[in-house]
């Protein structure tokens, strides 16, 4: 019996990064979607029933971002 060897496959190269970019240039119309309007602000005051625990408060308190 005579066998033969399969074929090898053709694998494609891989793309780089500008033909990554250039393809989502060229996809990015397809893609339009609608502006939805910001959320309005909430009081604060309507805010409720929302638990923080004592350690996560002490950690944002000691930011200077947020705290102090």
């Amino acid at each position: 019996m005579t066998t033969y060897p399969a074929p090898r496959e053709r694998h494609e190269s891989e793309p780089s990064l500008a033909e990554l970019c250039g393809d989502g240039a060229r996809m990015a119309p397809h893609w339009v979607t609608e502006v939805s309007p910001a959320p309005a602000p909430v009081s604060p005051a309507l805010i409720h029933g929302v638990v923080v625990p004592a350690a996560s408060a002490r950690l944002i308190d000691a930011t200077a971002e947020y705290g102090g």
